[in-house]
Parts: C-alpha cells; sequence; structure tokens
C-alpha cells in the first residue's frame, strides 16, 4: 500500500510514517518544506505541499491508496506554544484544509482521506458535545494547560468535521483522546465512535505512537469510511 503523511514531522504525523514502514508501506511523507529533510529510510519519500491550496495537493495524489493527514498550523512537535497561538489566531483554518483536501480529490475520488482532528467535538454524553458547552471546554482546557481561548481552535476542529459530514467523498475522521502525547507502543486499546474511551479512572488517553498504529490499521483495513472514530486505552 502507498501511504501519504501530510504533517509528517509532527507528533502523531512521524510515528504514522515510522508505523506504516514498519508494516512494509510505501511512505511518501509531506511537509510545507521537505528540501531541508535528511531523513532516507528505505521506502520513504519526501516532498512538499501546501495543505491549504487543493491543486498543490492534486499534484501529489497519483499513486496513493490513502492519505492521512496531520495538519496543523506550525509544528507542535518543534513549539507547542507557537502552534497552540496559531490556532487561536485562526480557528477557520482547519476548515480552510478540510475543504482543500476534498476538492482535491474531486480528480481522484478513489484515494482515501483519514484526518487527524480534534477531542472536542466527541459526544461526553449522547447528544452533548464538550465544544458546544462553554464551562465544558473550559475545564477540560484548564485540566490540560491549554489557554482558554483556545476553544476557539477546538470549535475550528469540529468545523472541519462538519465540512467532512457533507462530503461524498471517502473520508474518514480521527479523534485522539483527550490527552495524547509521545510515550510506548503497546498496540493494545480499544477504538470507539462518537464518545470517548476512557480507562477504569475515567480518563480519556493514548499514546501518540498507539494512535499511530490505529490510524495505519484503519488504513490498513478500512472499518470508518465517511465516519468518525476514536482511540484509547
Amino acid at each position: 500500500m502507498h501511504i501519504g503523511v501530510i504533517g509528517a514531522t509532527g507528533t502523531i504525523g512521524s510515528r504514522v510514517v515510522t508505523e506504516a514502514l514498519g508494516r512494509g508501506h510505501r511512505v511518501t511523507a509531506f511537509s510545507r518544506d521537505a528540501s531541508a529533510i535528511t531523513d532516507r529510510r528505505e521506502n520513504l519519500d519526501w516532498e512538499s505541499v501546501d495543505v491549504l491550496d487543493a491543486a498543490s495537493i492534486a499534484a501529489v495524489l497519483p499513486g496513493l491508496d490513502v492519505l492521512i493527514s496531520g495538519f496543523q498550523p506550525g509544528n507542535a512537535a518543534k513549539d507547542f506554544a507557537d502552534t497552540v497561538q496559531r490556532s487561536i489566531a485562526d480557528p477557520t483554518v482547519y476548515a480552510a484544509a478540510a475543504r482543500a483536501l476534498l476538492k482535491a480529490l474531486e480528480s481522484h475520488p478513489r484515494t482515501r482521506l483519514i484526518v487527524i482532528g480534534g477531542a472536542g467535538s466527541l459526544e461526553i454524553e449522547p447528544g452533548v458535545v464538550r465544544a458546544d458547552h462553554e464551562d465544558l471546554i473550559h475545564a477540560s482546557l484548564d485540566e490540560l494547560g491549554l489557554p482558554r481561548q483556545y476553544a476557539a481552535a477546538v470549535r475550528g476542529h469540529r468545523e472541519a468535521l462538519n465540512v467532512l459530514r457533507a462530503s461524498n467523498r471517502l473520508w474518514t475522521y480521527f479523534s485522539p483522546a483527550e490527552q495524547i502525547a509521545p510515550g510506548e507502543r503497546t498496540g493494545r486499546f480499544r477504538i470507539g465512535g462518537d464518545q470517548p474511551v476512557t480507562d477504569a479512572d475515567g480518563l480519556s488517553r493514548i499514546s501518540a505512537e498507539d494512535a499511530a498504529v490505529a490510524l495505519v490499521d484503519e488504513a490498513e483495513l478500512p472499518r470508518f469510511v465517511q465516519r468518525r472514530f476514536t482511540a484509547g486505552y
């Protein structure tokens, strides 16, 4: 399988690249500027792409079976605070990226798209979405150590999901657990749909490595076409 990864230098994207290569897939990794990247692993190619430009995306789609987008404004793996501030400054960027991706797929309708989004649009109770309630989203951001202004970015992620839901393309949206950070690849986690997966302590959490496992699993054996899924311990 030939898998493309947008945001391939990011926290999740870089681990998706490693996971896919470890399973014997060919990977094309995309970055804003791939010219300075020296990673030359076998079966890995690097290319530059502008995720907000449908024509730029369409130009790199030929030959891809699946395109996984881990787009973030900035590079959170290198400067998390910068990405947070960029997301607050323009929370519409996630929906804009979703529209560009879908536009690009018009010329390649058989290519599957997996978008890595946010957890704030998950239902904490049936029909209750944290992003819709100021007190709930603020409490969650306080717990995660994020500024309350980041609520705008959480809603921006949800708007990107809504853009995908209005499309008939072969899209999948992945909401990671609320707590996600570099850690251990265990391969042991549970998959959910529109509600978060929580552990025995009621926490929604997963390592970036296991999130990558879940994403490549979905790339190999699609279960959530035109649907959202999540993963957690």
